[in-house]
């Protein structure tokens, strides 16, 4: 065997030529993974922390733990889809008449990595984390229904959001958009690694989808509290329901789509390749049957975060409850009838995209009576500006625009004219910042003193507020008036010259987003160091309405020492008024808890093992990755002891501290929610 062989056995299709030297961009890229990646490691080194982390964090099946794991990893892929947003407006806006500093196989990286990294390491790793943490505490519950299937998905989002970071290091990305069109991303027109590296990333990112969808929609039809009703559930429990209803049923087609793409690169079949049967088509519709369901799955749980916090913080009342809940069910059915309005371009019959058409206009309906309940909701209502409330506020102003751009893009014939220009940008990025972006900023602002036990900063969340919304304005609403002067989306230069005002406003719009984040990282720097000012471990900082105050902040592992009994909508409302919010039980009982596990961790690890074998061509690390996925849950199914139990007197000594901590922090009213006074335990006032 030659030396050749012997590496090519070893490392398969890797050679130094993998390495991202072909530009001094990406080799800077690559260097920050690298130095990032390194530096972490050497921190949590120098404070000795792995232990801890391992023990109390990667191991954890503590749905809070989870849910909080989600959201990191989901502001650190924010942080790198935001700077290459930003090379992405910068190259379109000194492109006018020449090369710009982006060669086009780079940019088209960019705006591959951006869409993906967006929607699957981004949206959903975020969405999650906030149901993971909020939902079982609304619903009353000690966990959700299956945690060892909760840690299992974190482990395979983390792999696959892995690969996406290995991808700046090792070989280049797919230029085939974040859809991955085939037959551009076939082997005979894309024959490196980069659409391998789209294919496991994607992957590994929907199974686990896939199993959290199950877990949760089982966790809210199983583990509600005692009297609590499905209609006397929160809204964002209704919209987590839906959501999770949605990843049940769209996340297989996309599975499906990537394997048989993978088929076809790797065993030589023709699913979607330009010969021998082959079909684009079926790809184009497996996607979007995914793809469409997907964007509600993206907005439904903002769609429940503003239903809590314009409630919370108009202190009212939702108004229009059960249209909420009717609406939220109408937008879950209606969203897998309109995908192909995705490919209104792509040659169906005038009859087909008519009917398309009309049931993407259909889902207006439905959403416009949640603006409208929202709206009813702050009318003479006592209206507090908090952060997560400016937040709502900006999503009413900005997100209807976005919708109208929606049913104009209804029509085929108008979606035939702008399709493939800026202007469906414009309209996507005018649903998902305003839609998403925003809501899960809201909810993180709102449920993070749940979660850490202090608030954050004030100041530096209108600081953010302000430059997120302002660089959204500035970014996206040029690319409008792009769109209808015909500038193709998904260009690194043009010879236009009206083009270059406005890409010279959307360049500037970019980097005010650059600048909010780093707002909201210097927001959480500003928030730890101040942490003792800011304190509300006695857990009501908002004057709550839902079960979630109800305890201590952060709350025990526990949740709940005694399953709390429902009698209404806004159940910790009804407790408040009612004296019974903080009264102490006759007895207390042993609670069962689960049992820390490295299942997790080593199926998320293997399957990162495996994704990279693959996109490599390594064989023997692959059968590896894959048979400790497998191993890793055979050998769960041997152990016994998957639970501990928390004694009834230690429970009584949590509670206690917790109560104590109750009566002596001063009831603070509406007007001083957001000072010093603040020691979370809201004074009850009259709605």
């Amino acid at each position: 065997m030659s030396g050749a062989d012997l590496w090519h056995l070893l490392f398969g299709k890797l050679s130094a030529d993998a390495l991202p030297f072909y530009s001094a961009i990406a080799a800077t890229a690559a260097g920050v993974v690298v130095c990032g990646a390194l530096g972490a490691a050497l921190l949590i080194t120098w404070l000795g922390r792995w232990r801890y982390l391992w023990r109390e964090w990667f191991t954890s099946l503590d749905h809070k733990k989870i849910g909080i794991m989600y959201v990191v990893l989901s502001l650190v892929m924010l942080a790198r889809a935001v700077v290459e947003a930003c090379m992405m407006r910068m190259q379109q806006a000194v492109a006018f008449d020449s090369a710009g500093f982006l060669p086009p196989d780079h940019f088209a990286q960019l705006f591959t990595t951006h869409g993906t990294i967006m929607i699957f390491f981004m949206a959903m790793p975020f969405l999650t984390g906030l149901i993971n943490f909020v939902m079982p505490l609304q619903i009353g519950a000690r966990d959700v229904s299956f945690p060892m299937m909760n840690s299992v998905s974190l482990g395979l989002t983390t792999a696959g959001a892995g690969l996406m970071m290995v991808s700046l290091v090792l070989g280049k990305f797919s230029t085939g958009g974040w859809s991955g069109y085939p037959p551009y991303t076939e082997l005979g027109f894309n024959p490196g690694v980069g659409p391998d590296y789209w294919i496991w990333a994607v992957t590994l990112s929907s199974l686990g989808s896939t199993l959290t969808g199950i877990n949760f929609a089982v966790t809210i039809y199983k583990r509600r509290a005692p009297g609590m009703t499905l209609f006397r559930m929160p809204l964002f429990c209704w919209t987590a329901l839906c959501a999770s209803i949605l990843m049940i049923f769209a996340m297989p087609p996309l599975t499906v789509a990537t394997a048989l793409l993978a088929c076809d690169r790797y065993l030589g079949m023709h699913f979607f390749t330009n010969s021998l049967g082959g079909n684009m088509m079926n790809f184009a519709n497996l996607f979007w049957l995914f793809g469409h369901p997907e964007v509600y799955i993206l907005i439904l749980p903002p769609f429940g975060v503003w239903s809590e916090v314009i409630a919370n913080f108009s202190a009212k009342y939702l108004y229009g409850y059960r249209s909420l809940v009717y609406a939220t069910m109408a937008i879950a059915v209606l969203s897998f009838t309109v995908w192909v309005h995705h490919f209104f371009t792509m040659g169906q019959s005038a009859d087909v995209n008519a009917a398309f058409g009309i049931a993407t206009m259909l889902i207006g309906i439905p959403t416009g009576v949640k603006i409208y309940d929202w709206m009813l909701t702050l009318f003479r209502g006592r209206v507090r500006f908090t952060v997560p409330m400016l937040y709502a506020l900006a999503f009413l102003l900005l997100f209807p625009l976005g919708g109208l751009t929606g049913i104009l893009l209804a029509n085929p014939a108008v979606d035939y004219q702008v399709h493939n220009t800026l202007f469906l940008v414009a309209h996507f990025h005018n649903m998902l910042i305003p839609g998403l972006l925003f809501g899960m900023l809201a909810g993180y602002h709102y449920w993070f003193p749940k979660a850490f036990g202090f608030r954050l900063d004030e100041v530096w969340g209108r600081i953010a507020f302000a430059l997120w919304v302002a660089g959204f304005v500035l970014a996206f609403m040029p690319l409008y008036a792009l769109g209808l002067m015909a500038m193709p989306r998904r260009t690194d230069a043009f010879f236009e010259a009206a083009y270059l005002p406005y890409t010279l406003v959307a360049a500037f719009g970019a980097l005010l987003i650059l600048a909010a984040l780093v707002s909201l990282c210097v927001q959480v720097w500003v928030s730890v160091r101040r942490r003792r000012e800011t304190e509300v471990f006695a857990g009501d900082p908002w004057n709550g309405r839902t079960l979630e105050w109800a305890t201590s902040s952060p709350p025990p592992d526990y949740n709940f020492a005694v399953l709390p009994q429902v009698e209404g909508r806004d159940a910790f409302w009804l407790m408040k008024q009612d004296g019974r919010a903080y009264r102490t039980p006759d007895r207390y009982e042993d609670i069962e808890v689960p049992r820390n596990s490295a299942m997790g961790p080593v199926v998320g690890m293997a399957g990162a093992a495996a994704g990279f074998a693959l996109v490599w061509h390594i064989g023997w690390l692959a059968i590896i990755g894959v048979l400790t996925m497998g191993g890793a849950l055979i050998a769960r199914s041997f152990v016994r002891h998957t639970t501990r139990t928390i004694a009834a007197d230690e429970v009584r000594r949590i509670e206690a501290r917790w109560r104590d901590a109750v009566a002596a922090s001063p009831g603070v009213t509406r007007d001083d929610e957001t000072t010093p006074a603040n020691r979370g335990h809201a004074a009850m006032e009259v709605a």
